[in-house]
């Protein structure tokens, strides 16, 4: 970034005239008293005086503004010294003031998101630290009670492996879906593009999810019936992935009762959305804007007595901006939520 000074020369003409003035009107006085008077000698005198004081003082002040200015970029250290460039200076210093001022504000932001990432930062470890210390807990609770005991009993050794065995399959999920943010986030996203039916799979997720949707009640449902194929062009594992989070997620938030229903629309430009809606309890509106941050609940408490990694919608965002796809989610507290994002049609 190079720092132009406005080359303006008022104030050396000013005082180069000033002096130029003085020493003609001085010179005047004295060859009106003592000699003849002889004006082209004055005014050639007053013209070799003014242009000596203009370069004087314009060399002079120059060196002065720049040392100072020098000066202050290194003490300092506001500013990168080798962008001020050893040239004519003025004494203009309102580029040096607007330099500093957008450097200050600068690095008040920086300052700012600092904060905010040590924040997300402490609350990201807090987080993993809840997460993997309650399956932690209950396995290593079942384990001491086989071994203080318990093991002779068939029916409570078996009852209380198959608890920690459940505990243990939390545990490889929550570092599963770890492991996948973590390369998510890194860039490290190898999508495999296929043309695939989005009817198709979507129906194998209602299947997969069906007995976890019945355990509460829930219908899973399409808003109409879609007799053909509607073939997309993306990663039909990730997209799966995707549907599968978002599916589950609406279930886990869902009322007893409840509908969780799929619909398919195009949109422009070769496009189309999947939206996913329920008529759950909603998401109230200062959470909406944190929803796909990793570890975010909403419900703290009751999200965790469903399970889960907590990562499901992060792992979901970055899937859908991997394909450099849009995702939407609206919802009304109370009433029910809808999360859409887009896929591109078949080429």
């Amino acid at each position: 970034m190079a720092i132009k000074f406005k080359k303006t020369y008022k104030f050396a003409l000013k005082s180069a005239l000033y002096v130029s003035l003085f020493s003609m009107g001085f010179l005047f006085i004295l060859t009106f008293l003592f000699y003849q008077i002889n004006w082209l000698f004055i005014l050639l005198f007053g013209l070799s005086v003014f242009l000596f004081c203009f370069f004087v003082i314009q060399y002079r002040v120059e060196r002065f503004i720049y040392r100072r200015v020098k000066k202050i970029y290194d003490d300092v250290s506001l500013l990168d010294s080798t962008t001020l460039r050893n040239q004519p200076i003025t004494t203009d210093m309102a580029t040096l003031t607007k330099e500093v001022k957008k450097f200050a504000t600068d690095k008040k932001l920086e300052i700012e998101t600092l904060k905010v990432r040590e924040e997300y930062r402490r609350e990201f470890l807090g987080n993993v630290s809840h997460e993997l210390k309650t399956p932690l807990f209950t396995v290593q609770g079942y384990i001491s009670t086989l071994l203080d005991g318990a093991m002779s009993d068939k029916t409570l050794r078996k009852k209380y492996l198959e608890r920690a065995e459940k505990g243990v399959e939390r545990l490889i999920y929550i570092v599963k879906d770890l492991d996948m943010i973590t390369k998510l986030e890194t860039g490290d996203l190898n999508l495999d593009y296929a043309d695939f039916d989005i009817v198709e799979l979507i129906k194998n997720v209602f299947d997969l999810l069906e007995m976890r949707a019945n355990k509460k009640n829930i219908t899973l449902t399409f808003d109409t019936k879609y007799p053909n194929p509607i073939l997309v062009h993306a990663d039909q594992e990730k997209i799966q992935q995707v549907v599968t989070n978002l599916v589950m997620n609406s279930i886990k938030y869902g009322k007893e009762g409840g509908t969780t229903e799929v619909s398919i629309e195009n949109l422009v430009k070769n496009k189309i959305i999947v939206r996913i809606t329920d008529n759950g309890e909603g998401i109230q509106k200062q959470h909406i804007p944190r929803l796909f941050e990793r570890f975010y609940r909403v419900d703290k408490s009751g999200a965790r007595s469903e399970g889960g990694s907590g990562l499901g919608l992060a792992i979901v965002k970055h899937i859908i901006e991997g394909h450099n796809e849009k995702i939407y989610v609206e919802s009304q507290f109370g009433v029910g939520s809808e999360f859409s994002f887009t896929l591109e049609k078949q080429k």
